[in-house]
């Protein structure tokens, strides 16, 4: 475990933390209740993950929107992200897994490798508290920060994913005006949804304007 905790930069008083936070739930069934699985871990390591990654975005990032603080987070903590940790780490060699799990490649299974991430994380904030956890997602999650920030925001593409959870849907973007001279210009669009009108927007290009209206579309469906 010690070349895990150089990797980590951490080094756990309490190392029994950490074999938890390794051992999944194929291996603790198999022990027939001698060993705990990880999931208890997992649950408190997503919430430290998304509570410190939100603090971070929102003093660091005072000028973004709530929706862009929304969207960047859920970048930095998904399970894409978590597993890129994971084989930056090596977890997958690391983990406690039942011979059926290990056999079928439970090492290389992303959701189990992210699952681990999590609870490695909540392992080091049992053992060194708040501020070794914050450390790790510094080092580990926030520095993809930047590329999460970077990637174009696509609110069309989201209202399409939205409202296709249910057929038959129509989506229609029109436009309903257009003011100012012709190399200052801005217009005006509305979206609708089978006919509903759903959000309007407006921008200096007709497709700045149809991805307001997007955006806006988004914020009247979510519950």
């Amino acid at each position: 475990m010690s070349t895990l905790e150089e990797k980590l930069g951490y080094t756990f008083q309490d190392v029994t933390l950490l074999d938890n936070a390794l051992t999944h739930s194929s291996r603790a069934n198999e022990s027939r209740g001698k060993l705990p699985s990880n999931e208890r871990l997992e649950f408190l390591g997503d919430s430290i993950l998304g509570m410190v990654v939100a603090d971070h975005l929102y003093r660091n990032h005072p000028d973004l929107p709530e929706g862009d603080l929304t969207r960047t987070r859920a970048a930095l903590v998904c399970e894409d992200s978590l597993v890129e940790v994971a084989q930056e780490l090596g977890l997958g060699e690391y983990l406690r897994l039942g011979k059926g799990e290990n056999s079928g490649g439970g090492r290389e299974r992303p959701s189990i490798q992210a699952d681990a991430v999590e609870a490695v994380l909540a392992a080091i904030y049992l053992d060194g508290g708040i501020g070794s956890a914050r450390k790790f997602i510094q080092k580990f999650i926030l520095r993809r920060e930047i590329a999460s920030l970077a990637k174009p925001r696509d609110h069309k593409t989201a209202l399409q994913e939205l409202v296709q959870r249910e057929s038959g849907q129509v989506l229609q973007y029109r436009l309903v005006g257009e003011e100012g001279p012709d190399h200052n210009k801005r217009f005006f669009v509305e979206v609708t949804l089978n006919g509903r009108s759903i959000g309007s927007g407006s921008g200096h290009s007709k497709k700045e304007a149809e991805q307001m209206a997007a955006d806006a579309g988004i914020k009247t469906l979510s519950p």
